[in-house]
């Protein structure tokens, strides 16, 4: 089972990678037919352009697949869902990001978040590529095989959605400055932003509660103010804050692109802090 999860790790790499190429030959192909004159060349084009569209769908499609086959083979092989290590845990998310970037993109038909969600995912697959780590026994913190499943489960809805929120957010920015003809109108970009944090803010929450609920079970308190634990209810503060201001004080645009990717260094900061904190959390 480990060389089957080591080939689908590779083939996963291998499609994102292409699924991030695709759409730069697609935007060169757009280019050179704003320059063209004639329109029999114009229709070429597009057929061209549209063609590679489809195969770059079909391509994260694939990679999907052969992510979800990594984590498949990994949990058979291990006898428990992705939560032991950053190996897992960055697999693990890199899947939520690729998921969520699709659904956003069938939603709100523009590539272009998914283009940028593409390439985070690519960092988070290398990341786990370079932190592999062999299948091991569970140490006795995390025997809570269920309740952590969930809790796991709730962070890649939660990581993933929000990584769109933050690439919205950031791609707002750059429109409002640049006005680029390949980017979403600034009112969708605000909109997807919302939308995603309205989805993830509960898993967000359920993250935080299952992790309490497992806390007691494997340490005897629920909240010990573990570095981990504190960077996520920061995280969560984040991430009320821009709700309250939102919807209570109208927050919108730029002032709401700003909160919004601060909320998501600190996810980030989070996701990586068994490097920067020491503690209970410290699993690598």
């Amino acid at each position: 089972m480990a060389g089957l999860e080591n080939i689908s790790l590779t083939l996963s790499l291998a499609g994102i990678s292409l699924s991030i190429i695709f759409p730069v030959i697609a935007f060169v192909i757009r280019q050179q037919k704003a320059q063209k004159e004639t329109k029999a060349t114009s229709k070429s084009s597009v057929k061209k352009r549209s063609a590679i569209d489809i195969m770059a769908i079909g391509l994260v499609i694939i990679s999907i697949a052969f992510m979800t086959l990594t984590l498949i083979s990994r949990g058979v092989q291990t006898g428990h869902g992705p939560f032991s290590n950053m190996y897992e845990f960055a697999l693990a998310f890199a899947w939520g990001v690729v998921i969520a970037s699709l659904i956003a993109r069938w939603r709100y038909k523009t590539s272009s978040i998914m283009n940028v969600a593409l390439i985070i995912a690519l960092l988070l697959l290398i990341f786990a590529r370079v932190q592999y780590s062999r299948p091991a026994s569970l140490v006795p913190a995390l025997q809570q095989s269920t309740l952590l499943s969930a809790h796991v489960a709730s962070a890649v809805v939660a990581y993933g959605t929000l990584t769109i929120g933050f690439i919205a957010a950031l791609l707002y920015l750059i429109q409002n400055r640049r006005k680029s003809s390949w980017l979403p109108d600034l009112e969708q970009l605000d909109t997807i932003s919302y939308h995603s944090v309205a989805i993830s803010f509960p898993f967000l929450t359920l993250l935080i509660i299952l992790g309490a609920l497992w806390a007691d079970i494997a340490w005897g308190k629920y909240w010990s103010w573990d570095p981990k634990e504190t960077a996520s209810l920061v995280t969560w503060l984040i991430y009320a804050a821009y709700m309250h201001v939102r919807i209570l004080r109208g927050w919108r645009g730029t002032r709401a692109g700003i909160l919004l990717i601060i909320g998501f260094a600190a996810v980030l900061l989070t996701f990586f802090g068994n490097y920067v904190f020491s503690g209970l959390h410290a699993y690598k």
